[in-house]
C-alpha cells in the first residue's frame, strides 16, 4: 500500500518533528483507518537508505493517518511517497 506524506504533526506555535500526517491511497474515512494502526510506514531516499516508522491514530475525518518515526525525516521528505506493510 502506498502513502503520501502531508506534513508535519502540528500546532499554533509548534510542530513534532517525528511525527507525520500522511494519505493513503484508498482510504478516505476514519473508519477506514482502523485497520492501518500498528503497521510500518517504510520512506526511501533516492540513495536507498530507509527509515521506518509505525502508524499511530487517525488524523481528521478524511481518512489521514498520523505516522511516528525513531529519528525525524529531512525536510524533503515532505511531499514524498512512503510504502505501508504489515
Amino acid at each position: 500500500m502506498k502513502g503520501l506524506i502531508i506534513n508535519y504533526r502540528r500546532g499554533l506555535k509548534t510542530q513534532t518533528p517525528r511525527q507525520y500526517i500522511i494519505e493513503v491511497e484508498g482510504i478516505s474515512t476514519k473508519n477506514a483507518t482502523e485497520k492501518l494502526r500498528g503497521k510500518k510506514v517504510v520512506w526511501k531516499t533516492k540513495a536507498g537508505k530507509s527509515m521506518a516508522g509505525k502508524i499511530m491514530q487517525a488524523h481528521g475525518a478524511k481518512g489521514a493517518v498520523r505516522a511516528k518515526f525513531d529519528k525525524g525525516l529531512p525536510g524533503q521528505a515532505i511531499g514524498t511517497k512512503v510504502e505501508i506493510s504489515d
